[in-house]
């Protein structure tokens, strides 16, 4: 095993819609090499994150060379993940595969800033495959599960700053910190999300 198979981070379970609002990036040391997480809202990073959804369209959007956009839907929103030259078996599935499809996409959160400073968060795949519909109802529930898990620390970490107990040391949770300070929107927002996702495998088990 190499040494970047030795210290690859774990890939987050990430719904779209706590996807596309991770709009900060950062790096934890100057080290050019250092790697780049995104800021999730529920108070986690992320280097990588792996996603399930349905690949609802394909387009090549390159210019002199091959760059393809892929558009990948889940219960709560859509992922935006482009792959070309740097990702030459991403970009052949995406060119290959005709949608729509249930595919499985492990890969880097990329941010981009418009000109109006609007803040877009994409995917950068480092694999994408074709799965079946048991695979995408499996990760919609396990990544229910996490995220409920992240919401759920957050508001622990977050009522012990609020109403901390006599004598207690208040849990150490800097990205939940970060996240208060970054964002908005608070993280209850995607337990709601969490019950959509569910429920929405509930109705298509109802209507098989």
């Amino acid at each position: 095993m190499s040494q970047a198979e030795l210290t690859r981070e774990v890939a987050r379970r990430v719904f779209a819609s706590e996807f596309n609002d991770a709009t900060y990036t950062f790096k934890e040391s100057d080290d050019e090499r250092a790697p780049n997480y995104a800021l999730l809202p529920t108070g986690d990073r992320a280097n990588r994150v792996f996603v399930v959804g349905t690949l609802t369209e394909t387009e090549d959007v390159g210019d002199e060379s091959e760059y393809w956009r892929g558009r990948v839907v889940d219960p709560t929103g859509t992922f935006f993940v482009y792959a070309g030259q740097y990702q030459p078996e991403a970009a052949s599935v995406l060119r290959d595969t005709e949608p729509p499809a249930y595919v499985a996409i492990v890969g880097k959160p990329r941010t981009y800033e418009t000109d109006d400073g609007t803040v877009n968060v994409s995917l950068r795949p480092e694999s994408i495959s074709v799965v079946d519909d048991a695979t995408r109802d499996r990760w919609v529930v396990e990544c229910a599960e996490r995220t409920l898990d992240r919401v759920e620390a957050f508001g622990e970490w977050e009522a012990e700053q609020e109403a901390p107990e006599s004598g207690s040391t208040a849990p150490t949770n800097e990205y939940a910190q970060m996240a208060r300070d970054r964002y908005d929107s608070p993280p209850e927002n995607y337990r709601r999300d969490v019950i959509q996702a569910l429920e929405s495998l509930e109705d298509a088990e109802a209507t098989a």
